[in-house]
């Protein structure tokens, strides 16, 4: 049953094998003889990967749940895994995770000496548990999965600009000013784009034309900071700036729904005390609301 749930995860024999330590042909005959014993097929394999049948579909979210009876018995039954041991890996964005994620690890560690972490820092969607991460800072809405999530924060994205910029170029007072100011574009890969904004609760989209474009958000802060225009950037990207008086958010009654800041770990019934204990903490120390 462990072996079907892995392969199911993993998409794939060959990786459900290396995650439980087996060969290719004993994973497949494991779930050769599990098809035998029930009487009916619950993969569906082709040339590059497997996919459940209904049966599967039906019969993993049951065996799940089985496995999860079995694990919070075995824990329940020893008792050195009450408290936090093992390796914590932990996912989290670059500039987010360097700045908010990296303290509370350390914070973490200092209190649970027991316990080993790994913090991996990179701007995409990894896959928990293909890439072996227990759990992942995630900001925006969540797309469905099978994922646990916890709502931990939330984020405003604001516009900024230097106070000097402001003081020459004029404040936009509504979105379709931005036409007469520079533009800093931060994150998009084309010369040009569009900013979302939110009036009388209906998406207002406003077409910017950038005259700095750059992948990396300190490099777009950077140079509003000069005074090069206005720029669109998650709200903890300047934060420091904006307390120490570089840069200003405007616009502000223009802009949309703060997005909310998770932590997700896979599905399961029992929550691992390492897991855990991580998830207290952040909800006990760290102040990742940008939201207000």
């Amino acid at each position: 049953m462990q072996t079907f749930v892995t392969v199911a995860d993993l998409q794939g024999f060959a990786p459900a094998a290396r995650k439980l330590g087996l060969s290719p042909p004993a994973v497949t005959r494991l779930i050769a003889a599990l098809e035998e014993r029930l009487g009916t097929r619950l993969l569906q394999r082709t040339t590059r990967k497997v996919a459940l049948t209904d049966a599967g579909a039906r019969y993993l979210e049951r065996a799940r749940r089985i496995l999860a009876d079995i694990e919070e018995a075995e824990l329940a039954a020893e008792s050195e895994r009450t408290r936090p041991t093992g390796r914590l890996v932990i996912s989290a964005p670059v500039g987010f995770g360097r700045l908010h994620v990296s303290p509370v690890m350390a914070a973490y560690l200092k209190r649970y000496p027991e316990v080993s972490g790994e913090l991996r820092l990179e701007d995409r969607m990894v896959n928990l548990v293909e890439d072996g991460v227990d759990l992942a800072v995630r900001i925006g809405q969540l797309p469905d999965s099978s994922l646990v999530a916890r709502q931990v924060g939330d984020m405003r994205r604001i516009v900024v600009a230097s106070p000097a910029y402001l003081k020459a170029h004029g404040e936009p007072k509504t979105p379709e000013a931005l036409a007469q100011h520079e533009i800093i574009q931060f994150g998009a890969s084309a010369l040009t784009a569009d900013w979302r904004f939110a009036r009388d609760g209906e998406e207002l989209r406003i077409h910017v034309a950038p005259r700095f474009t750059s992948n990396v958000s300190d490099a777009a802060i950077q140079y509003a900071m000069t005074g090069g225009g206005l720029t669109r950037v998650l709200a903890y990207q300047a934060a420091d700036a904006i307390k120490r008086g570089w840069l200003k958010a405007v616009l502000q009654r223009f802009e949309l729904p703060a997005l909310p800041v998770h932590i997700v770990y896979p599905t399961s019934r029992l929550l691992s005390a390492k897991v855990r204990a991580f998830i207290d903490l952040v909800v006990e120390t760290a102040d990742w609301k940008f939201g207000q």
